[in-house]
């Protein structure tokens, strides 16, 4: 029996493996790897989901995806809300000074990464009192509307009124006035109606709208040359402001595309009695729940499909006389609505019914009665 060896140096090991150079080992990743064989404008998207944080984090993988992330393409939203721990979500937090100054850091760092990276904003999301001659921060939003490319903005939620993490400054608060807090007010609705006239001329593209509003004469032209508005929302910023039933029916008539409405409205107690007239083409939802003391005596709304109201209670004491004599002068909402939107379907979230025009029942009565100011449906809704 013949026995054959083998050298040694001939037998190789099972764990050992031909050594491969890193280089090359490189290239087959990248060959491979699906992302990087997707057209450019596919890779953008993929990343346009991303937020902020992980943008950044992305610019550090490699220099293809550095290049990517400064695309200016990707830089679409500025929200001055939402940032990791910032992002709260509740107002008039009380907040240390400390605080405060690292977010104020990051606002104006920010709003600095974004000019330099060219943003091309689409939204626009900021909570800042722009009466504050501190922090100036009008002056920040007006600086980068200036220095990026914010033609097409289209949705624009601002609060102007406050500041969401500003610290509450006891000593201020203890020894304002009413003087003082009316000067602070005006201050405010100054700086809102110069940053309205910037963004008339910057983004009139600007289809979706939230913000406070003062009723002002000048305020409400400004807004209405924004034609391409859909959706406003308009939340209430002085109390003792009232709204005259003309300037509310000179904002719907002159914006030719809305949509949606959403009002919040508070009517004075030396404005009871006043009643108003809504005219829109367009209109296809109309919001009035939030208000408070919003009457409305006749609506012509041929689009209209969906309409929210709400009754709330004053709490004022008053006769029944002189209750009745008010709530006498308005017509019940259900002869409004069925005279003035030919095409409505649904009424407080309930879907009405086809016969509805021709006679109540018993839902639409329970509705109106949480929603209807007149004497038919209770009058007890002034105390």
């Amino acid at each position: 029996m013949t026995t054959t060896i083998t050298p040694s140096s001939c037998i190789m090991s099972p764990r050992k493996r031909p050594l491969v150079p890193v280089r090359s080992r490189r290239k087959t990743v990248d060959d491979y790897f699906p992302f990087n064989f997707l057209p450019v404008e596919c890779q953008l998207h993929v990343l346009s989901f991303l937020n902020e944080v992980d943008k950044c984090s992305c610019a550090l993988v490699c220099l293809s995806w550095s290049c990517l992330v400064r695309s200016w393409k990707l830089w679409r939203v500025a929200d001055y809300s939402r940032r990791g721990a910032f992002h709260l979500g509740q107002q008039r937090l009380l907040v240390s000074n400390r605080e405060f100054e690292r977010w104020k850091s990051w606002v104006h760092l920010y709003t600095h990464h974004l000019i330099s990276r060219r943003a091309s904003l689409l939204t626009l999301k900021a909570s800042f009192d722009l009466g504050d001659r501190c922090n100036k921060w009008c002056e920040l939003l007006s600086h980068l509307l200036d220095n990026v490319h914010c033609r097409d903005l289209s949705h624009l939620d601002l609060n102007w009124t406050f500041t969401l993490l500003e610290p509450l400054d006891l000593r201020v608060h203890s020894s304002s006035s009413s003087h003082q807090d009316s000067i602070t007010k005006m201050d405010q609705v100054t700086s809102f109606q110069e940053l309205l006239t910037k963004l008339t001329h910057s983004c009139p593209r600007i289809s979706k709208m939230r913000l406070h509003f003062d009723w002002s004469d000048m305020s409400v032209s400004l807004l209405t040359q924004f034609q391409q508005l859909r959706v406003l929302e308009l939340k209430s910023f002085w109390v003792f402001k009232g709204v005259t039933p003309s300037t509310l029916q000179t904002l719907t008539r002159s914006l030719p595309n809305l949509k949606s409405l959403t009002l919040n409205i508070l009517v004075p107690l030396r404005n009871l009695g006043i009643s108003y007239t809504l005219e829109s083409q367009s209109l296809e939802f109309l919001d009035v729940s939030p208000s408070r003391g919003l009457v409305f005596s006749c609506l012509k709304l041929p689009a209209l499909r969906e309409f929210r109201a709400k009754k709330i209670i004053r709490g004022i004491t008053l006769d029944r006389r002189t209750r009745l004599r008010i709530q006498s002068r308005w017509p019940c909402l259900y002869q409004v609505l069925k005279e003035g939107t030919p095409k409505l379907l649904a009424l407080n979230n309930e879907r009405l019914l086809p016969t509805w025009r021709e006679e109540s029942y018993g839902e639409l009565t329970a509705i109106l009665g949480q929603s209807c100011y007149c004497i038919q449906h209770l009058d007890s809704w002034l105390w």
